[in-house]
């Protein structure tokens, strides 16, 4: 049966649930039973329609909450396939190295651009790569130690999904020297970014490898699917920018869960689930899982 689940920033009021009901008959979707995922904060709307009915009946209320619309069948994903910068953690590592660089509003607004869809990421990459040549790599350490945390509900969302057998892949256009560590702190089992060239204890401003790009990150998701003998109905992807539109894009024309993290506009269209109000155990109460199951 299709499910729509409502996930409130603060508190979830009745009136809404029976607004959302009303909504969804007016667009010839029956509803049926609710389940409260959280008391106040989350509810599960069993209904009888079309999904594509369903998320036209309630897009306007997407300025107050999160809203997901899904078939119930396979709503626990084995497969969690993530961007880093801005959605894993709560910066961008390239902006923060720039910062030591003491070029970060020069940098910073090549990547805005580039996450917006208005440059093509990989020059952008190299340009903004080009522009670090000379910094001392020890700056790397520093920049992990004092700018990159976890993003809110993240390693709870690891932690959950992985106890229950799910497979995590961290795929990012950053760089190794930040994913790894990142990927050890939260539970990733696979990890897929840049490599930063470093001679003589300095950068050169030159990548040392393949450019993992928006093709590369697609291409991950299938191959993480493939190789565990899964469908990608089975699959979650999740990031905020333009970098990840295909692969986002992929997990929903295959009937998995597309989501787009505080996303920008481009990605947003692309996803099936955005999330604006809320930190990443909003991706936990989207696969049904109430708090009382999360890991913590």
């Amino acid at each position: 049966m299709p499910i729509l689940t409502l996930i409130a920033a603060d508190s979830l009021e009745s009136g809404i649930i029976s607004e959302a009901c009303d909504r969804l008959a007016a667009h010839s979707c029956v509803s049926a039973e609710v389940d409260w995922l959280a008391q106040g904060k989350a509810i599960d709307i069993f209904f009888d329609g079309a999904l594509v009915h369903a998320r036209t009946a309630v897009a306007d209320l997407e300025d107050r909450f999160d809203i997901v619309v899904q078939n119930e069948n396979q709503r626990r994903k084995m497969l969690l396939v993530s961007d880093m910068d801005s959605t894993m953690i709560t910066v961008e590592c390239i902006d923060e190295l720039a910062d030591f660089a003491g070029i970060k509003p020069e940098i910073a607004a090549i990547t805005e651009r580039a996450m917006s869809g208005e440059l093509d990421f990989a020059e952008a990459l190299k340009a903004r790569v080009a522009l670090l040549a000379g910094l001392d790599a020890d700056m790397i350490q520093q920049c992990l130690h004092e700018r990159v945390r976890p993003m809110p509900g993240a390693e709870i969302l690891l932690r959950t999904m992985t106890a229950w057998g799910a497979h995590a892949v961290l795929v990012s256009g950053g760089f190794t020297s930040f994913t790894g560590p990142v990927a050890a702190k939260l539970g990733f089992a696979e990890v897929h970014a840049n490599v930063l060239e470093i001679e003589n204890g300095r950068l050169t401003g030159a990548l040392a490898a393949d450019i993992v790009d928006a093709a590369t990150k697609r291409q991950v998701l299938r191959s993480a699917a493939d190789t565990l003998g899964l469908d990608l109905q089975s699959a979650l992807a999740v990031g905020d920018g333009a970098n990840d539109m295909p692969m986002i894009a992929e997990a929903v024309s295959a009937g998995g869960l597309g989501v787009g993290y505080h996303p920008r506009p481009q990605l947003a269209a692309a996803a099936n689930f955005s999330v604006r109000h809320n930190d990443l155990t909003a991706l936990l109460f989207a696969q049904g899982i109430k708090p009382d199951a999360w890991i913590h």
